[in-house]
């Protein structure tokens, strides 16, 4: 099976999500730093609508400025054109497999899609 995570090594539910793919066995793992190769917003848009979620469900707060610039209250095309622009506003980790996308947090989520 194959599966992207968009990663940040930073985030400890990142890494603990890229420990749970990395240890199944099958999977044929890309890992995207998305902080320097960020998604476009194509490929964002794309990710939140077959994880049956909005952008503002996908956007980060913690540690951002969002909650300043309003943006947890913007309309889908204002958050996805700041998260391309700013890919810090991007929660993680995203994951996509055949089997659908999920924002794995907690981490145990991943497994929904494996």
């Amino acid at each position: 099976m194959k599966a992207t995570i968009w990663h940040n090594p930073a985030c400890g539910t990142s890494r603990k999500t890229l420990a749970i793919l990395q240890e199944r066995d099958g999977v044929d793992l890309t890992v995207v730093e998305y902080l320097k190769n960020p998604p476009s917003r194509d490929k964002l848009a794309q990710l939140y609508a077959d994880a049956g979620m909005t952008p503002a469900e996908g956007l980060r707060l913690r540690g951002t400025d969002a909650e300043e610039r309003g943006l947890p209250q913007a309309d889908a095309d204002t958050i996805l054109d700041a998260m391309a622009a700013e890919p810090i506003l991007i929660n993680r980790p995203l994951v996509e497999t055949g089997k659908g996308v999920r924002l794995c947090r907690p981490q145990e989520v991943v497994e929904e899609i494996l």
